[in-house]
């Protein structure tokens, strides 16, 4: 799985992917930032971090489109299901490389808290709360988009399809919202991600939240190496 991740992390900045993604990550916290705390003079980066949601929402299929959808344009799948390593170190491989790319995105949060404690009491513990709920929103939002992108060898197609997904996870407690009491309701309210983030953000530390997002992100890469198992044997 370690020469997989390398690959993967190396190809990444190797093309200009990674900087866009990172970019456009900090211009919006940046923006964000800005508006939320030195403009209303707080020390307060909840209002940032909730706005972060919709934000990654966007972003992290540009991070998900090619993991594996080039490896099929290129043709290159092939060498990589007959070379000597599992496909649970090729799937874990990219996602954990993906992964790597995104948490360096969130890092920059910490760089806004040290800038803010220079002038005021900045709520630590609510910062780490924040960033462990954009860490395991992201875990999950990353497997789903390395599924989608196993579907197909359109990176475009892999792009929107996970847009798509990851919007209905977003809006799914408006969806919920409207229907009548019932299973189905329920069902949805249970896998409500806004909610479930939210929460974290607030610092309410719930052991099954937890648990769903790293729940969501294990089935997600299991559901992957299923694809590329299909294509071993096909």
């Amino acid at each position: 799985m370690g020469a997989i991740y390398r690959r993967e992390v190396g190809a990444y900045f190797s093309s200009s992917i990674a900087y866009i993604f990172l970019a456009v990550a900090w211009i919006f916290t940046g923006m964000f930032f800005y508006y939320t705390c030195l403009v209303s003079a707080t020390t307060d980066m909840s209002g940032m971090f909730q706005t972060l949601f919709l934000i990654f929402v966007f972003l992290i299929p540009l991070l998900t489109m090619r993991l594996f959808s080039e490896e099929k344009k290129q043709k290159t799948d092939q060498g990589l299901l007959t070379a000597p390593v599992s496909l649970g170190d090729i799937v874990f491989g990219k996602y954990f490389a993906a992964l790597t790319l995104y948490t360096i995105a969130l890092l920059m949060p910490f760089v806004y808290a040290l800038i803010l404690s220079k002038f005021g009491t900045v709520e630590w513990g609510m910062v780490f709360a924040n960033f462990l709920a954009l860490f395991l929103l992201g875990a999950a939002f990353i497997a789903v988009g390395g599924f989608v992108s196993a579907l197909t060898e359109n990176q475009i197609a892999a792009a929107v399809m996970a847009f798509v997904a990851f919007m209905l996870l977003y809006l799914i407690d408006a969806l919920a919202g409207v229907m009548k009491e019932g299973i189905v309701k329920n069902v949805m309210e249970q896998l409500s991600f806004h909610r479930k983030y939210v929460s974290i953000t607030y610092g309410l530390f719930n052991v099954p939240t937890i648990i769903f997002y790293i729940s969501f992100a294990v089935i997600f890469n299991y559901l992957t190496i299923r694809v590329f198992e299909r294509r071993r044997w096909s």
